[in-house]
This record gives C-alpha cells, sequence and structure tokens, in this order.
C-alpha cells in the first residue's frame, strides 16, 4: 500500500525569530516620543537661554540636547544629541547684541533638523532681527524679506513671533507667522506697578508711534498725547530709492516734460499735542534701542509739567550707552518684556524692569503642537494693535 503524506502547515520563516511578549514599559518623559515634540534653544551663550528654560518649565518639558558654539575661527557648529525624527521641533532663539552670529545659530539649527527628518520645524523669535529694514532705502534692499527667504530655505515650516515692527512683514514669508501681542503684560503691569495710574497719560513720542498709544489709552480709559517736530522718529523721512539714477547738474530735460517740484519738509517746532501737566506720563513704543529720543522726550514732558514719566517697550535692545543715559535722564523707569536678554543692563541701571512673557510662548507652543485654535491669545486683539 502507499504511504499516506502527512500534511504539515506551511513553516514560517520568521516564526523562529519572533520575539517575545514585551512586559510594560515605564512611562516615557514628557519630552520623549510620545509627546511628538521637542523645544530646543539654539543660542551659544548661556544668558539667552533663560527664556528657553521658563518655557519648558511651563510646559513640563526638558530643554532639547544639542551643542552649538563658535569654531577658533567664527564658524557656528551646530549638533543635534538625540533623535529628532518625525517630531515637531520648536526652536527658541533670542536675539543678543551679536545679531548676526544668532542668526546663523537659528539658520544652521533649523537645516540640521530638516537634514534629521524633523516633521515640522517652528521657529520662536520672540524679537525678529532686521524688522526695522523692512522698507526700501535709497540704493538699499529689504534685508527682512531677505531673512524671510533664508529661513523658510534652512527648513523652517512657521514661525512664533512678537510685535513685529511693522505687521506687513508678516507677507514676506512663505509660510505661516503667528504675531503675538505683549500689550495684556504690559497693560497689566500698569494696572498693578503704577501707583495712580488712573492720573496718567498715555504719550506717543511721535506720530508714527500714536496708532499704538491709542490703544492703550482706550483699553485703560486714559488721556493721550503726541509729541510732533523736531524731536520725532525720522525713519518715515529717508529717502526711498526712487531718485536712482542721482541727479545730475545740467541735465537735459526732454522738451515739454514739466514735473511738479516736490517741495522739501520743514518740521515745526517741537510741541505736545495733550495735556500732561500735573499727571504721571507712559511713554509706549515697541522697540528701545538708541535712547536719545526717549530721553528727549521726556525732557520735553518735564518742561509740560509732567511729574513723573515711564516707559514701556515689548523689546528691550537697549544699545551701547543706553543704562547710563536712563540713569541720568528724567525718565523714572523703563518697563521691557524679556523678549531680548537684558541682564547686564539691569545691573547698570536699576531704573530698568523686567515683565515675563514666556506664559504666551509656551501657550502658543502647546496649541500649535495640539493643533488648536490659536484664536484664544488674540482676543480683543484689533488690527491697529
Amino acid at each position: 500500500m502507499p504511504k499516506k503524506l502527512l500534511l504539515l502547515p506551511p513553516l514560517n520563516p520568521y516564526s523562529a525569530f519572533r520575539a517575545p511578549r514585551a512586559h510594560p514599559a515605564a512611562p516615557p518623559a514628557m519630552n520623549a516620543a510620545r509627546t511628538g515634540y521637542r523645544v530646543f534653544s539654539a543660542n551659544s551663550t548661556a544668558a539667552c537661554t533663560e527664556l528657553a528654560k521658563r518655557i519648558t518649565e511651563r510646559l513640563g518639558a526638558e530643554l532639547g540636547k544639542s551643542v552649538v558654539y563658535q569654531e577658533t575661527n567664527g564658524e557656528t557648529r551646530v549638533e543635534i544629541k538625540e533623535s529628532v525624527r518625525g517630531q515637531d521641533i520648536f526652536i527658541i532663539q533670542t536675539i543678543p547684541r551679536d545679531v548676526n552670529t544668532a542668526v546663523m545659530e537659528l539658520l544652521i539649527m533649523a537645516y540640521a533638523l530638516k537634514t534629521s527628518c524633523a516633521r515640522n520645524i517652528i521657529g520662536v523669535i520672540p524679537y525678529f532681527p532686521y524688522s526695522k529694514q523692512s522698507k526700501m532705502r535709497k540704493r538699499g534692499s529689504i534685508v527682512c524679506k531677505l531673512l524671510a527667504s533664508m529661513l523658510a530655505k534652512a527648513g523652517l515650516t512657521h514661525i512664533i513671533t512678537m510685535d513685529l515692527h511693522q505687521k506687513e512683514i508678516q507677507g514676506f514669508f512663505s509660510f505661516p507667522v503667528d504675531n503675538l501681542r505683549a500689550s495684556p503684560f504690559l497693560l497689566q503691569y500698569i494696572q498693578e506697578e503704577i501707583p495712580n495710574y488712573r492720573n496718567a497719560v498715555i504719550v506717543a513720542k511721535s506720530p508714527d508711534a500714536a496708532k499704538r498709544a491709542q490703544s492703550y489709552a482706550e483699553r485703560l480709559r486714559l488721556g493721550l498725547a503726541v509729541i510732533h517736530g523736531e524731536a520725532q522718529c525720522t525713519e518715515l523721512d529717508m529717502d526711498d530709492g526712487r531718485h536712482s539714477p542721482p541727479m545730475v547738474k545740467n541735465a537735459t530735460v526732454h522738451p515739454g516734460l514739466e514735473l511738479p517740484l516736490m517741495m522739501a519738509k520743514e518740521k515745526p517746532p517741537i510741541t505736545v499735542v495733550g495735556d500732561v501737566g500735573g499727571r504721571i506720563a507712559i511713554i509706549v513704543d515697541d522697540i528701545i534701542d538708541d535712547v536719545e529720543s526717549f530721553v528727549a522726550a521726556a525732557e520735553i514732558l518735564k518742561e509740560r509739567g509732567a511729574y513723573k514719566i515711564y516707559v514701556m517697550a515689548t523689546h528691550g535692545i537697549l544699545s551701547a550707552e543706553a543704562p547710563r543715559l536712563i540713569e541720568e535722564s528724567s525718565i523714572d523707569e523703563v518697563v521691557v518684556t524679556n523678549t531680548v536678554p537684558h541682564e547686564i543692563q539691569k545691573l547698570q541701571c536699576p531704573k530698568i524692569k523686567t515683565v515675563d512673557i514666556s506664559l504666551i510662548l509656551s501657550e502658543a507652543i502647546r496649541r500649535i503642537h495640539n493643533g488648536e485654535s490659536m484664536a484664544y491669545l488674540f482676543r480683543n486683539i484689533t488690527v491697529d494693535d
């Protein structure tokens, strides 16, 4: 009789290598892969990482492991010390005095994360550098637009910033930009830290700052004053490049072409529009860097009868001799946020006070990562704010 064949089930070639059942692992750390995001600091100086530490503390996360340093020849080197594959990466970059080094640190870190297969790379840049160079000048360039293009090329997919010098800068980018506002924190400071603030008047040190000052005055139900004249900022008076090629003496004019002559500007004597006598004057602006215009405004306000003078600004760059000039001026207090590190300036001038804005930045990070609406952070914010 023929032998019967015993049919066996097909052999799985991988059965011998099947891994044993894994035991439940301990819950991962807050900054591990299950959260789906990392927070890095792109600064090579310890003073500039303070804001990043405050933000990560509020998020309950750890700061990402990376090394950012300068080579002996001045080149910037960035090394990412952990896996970022498939993660949402937030790069916090505060801008110190060495602006160009900070920009290169940000660009190189963004590109390093891009080549490490990060899913999204979001730049948290509270003070956006070169924001004052956002308009064409005579034979110049719009450097802010160039920087926006460089950030996109490096791999950034989103930016969180605060109080851009010109809101139109958002149009320079090919990806989303969230322009947060520091005014709620500064308004809270006025209400809680300035005694008898109901007797104050909000002051714009130039007509250019009038909209911002009006917003503060309306929210605090206070009066408004504007300084007009020679002390005003001359940024808008600069040539915009339309005089190229330059004018040539005795140039031949096309017959019949007679263009009307533009009259030269003549600034009126300095004057204060609004009553500041016997009141607290609060000067508001977005950036305080060279303080000569603020010191001059404070002197005028003192002459007009203001008995106490505050300066409120989002970005306290405070370059050069700013601490000394503030200390020797009629300004009683300068209040800025920590978008820019200024601890050294505070040691030089006790009049400088700081308002922490890490709360709104950490909440923006949380909402972007979770795909939540950002509308809550822009409550009651209008176009003019």
